[in-house]
């Protein structure tokens, strides 16, 4: 199983800005982020391909902005225009066929 190490989150006021990166242990076919608010389940944020092909949730779309470094298996989010409801647990997402998931940084958005 690849090993992910995130980084980022933590406070920050409505909108304003944070970005989480992660790096993965080795190369690896698709990464992203995914989120888990209290109460809620597990959710898509954004995902990126080797190849640089993206695919967002509707609710961070044009706000967050997903990228990735292939020499350093590293990914990136870029989290603008940041909402109360983007308050969540995001986690580190990895997958070449087994899934692997970093172990969360938290992500709070309140005055």
């Amino acid at each position: 199983q690849v090993h992910l190490v995130e980084s980022g989150g933590g406070l920050v006021q409505p909108g304003g800005s944070l970005r989480l990166s992660c790096v993965a242990s080795e190369t690896i076919y698709s990464m992203g982020w995914y989120r888990q608010a209290p109460g809620k389940q597990r959710e898509l944020v954004a995902t990126v391909t080797f190849e640089g092909a993206t695919n967002y949730a509707d609710s961070v779309m044009g706000r967050f902005v997903i990228s990735r470094d292939n020499a350093r298996n590293r990914v990136s989010l870029q989290m603008n225009n940041l909402l109360p409801e983007d308050t969540a647990v995001y986690y580190c997402y990895a997958s070449g066929g087994e899934v692997s998931w970093g172990r969360g940084t938290l992500v709070t958005v309140s005055s």
